[in-house]
């Protein structure tokens, strides 16, 4: 049996999740958890061998709590399974640990397959997402430019980013006005869009 925890912080998901993936004779849900923050620990106590992930979850997002997985318990793979199938989550999925990426609306025999095949130790990623992540490219963002575009998403002025970033205003005016080049926008709330809509926040 392949031992699985699912992570989603919606539980009609969870429970859907579940009961599909329990009709498998050789899956079985062994745990359930609605924050990322728990993911460790409850794939510890249960011995899980694969975690369903999704990415946007309280306490750690499913990109962190791969990441967190890879570190503390490196034999348990992710698979991550999420509603936005945005291309940059793919590479950075990918570059947490996660052994694969797949949509949520994946047939339920896709995805117990996919379940089958990272446990086997292979790489699954949502075909029509790999050919868009490849098309896409890389983020061209820094890692703070990054960090000031996700804290500019809200509208918050630069005072409070800058308050929040622990930087100067200046510093975050010239983050912001190089995202903004290199997301091709015209504004920062545009080229943060941009960015999380490509999934590089």
């Amino acid at each position: 049996m392949i031992r699985i925890l699912l992570a989603d912080d919606q539980a009609l998901v969870r429970g859907a999740l579940a009961a599909l993936l329990d009709l498998e004779t050789d899956i079985e849900v062994v745990a359930q958890v609605g924050r990322g923050d728990e993911v460790v620990a409850a794939a510890r106590d249960a011995g899980a061998e694969v975690c369903l992930l999704d990415i946007e979850m309280p306490g750690l997002t499913g990109l962190e709590a791969a990441a967190a997985l890879r570190t503390e318990l490196p034999e348990v793979r992710a698979l991550i399974v999420t509603t936005f199938g945005r291309p940059g989550y793919v590479r950075r999925a990918l570059d947490a640990g996660a052994a694969g990426f797949v949509v949520k609306d994946t047939p339920a025999k896709q995805l117990a397959d996919a379940v089958r095949r990272v446990h086997a130790g292979l790489r699954v990623i949502d075909p029509d997402l790999a050919a868009e992540s490849l098309m896409a490219g890389p983020s061209p963002l820094t890692v703070r430019e990054a960090e000031i575009l996700a804290l500019a998403l809200d509208g918050s002025p630069v005072a409070t980013i800058a308050g929040r970033a622990h930087l100067s205003e200046g510093t975050v005016r010239n983050h912001l006005s190089s995202a903004i080049g290199k997301t091709g926008a015209t504004t920062r709330a545009e080229a943060a869009r941009v960015a999380h809509s490509n999934g590089w926040l």
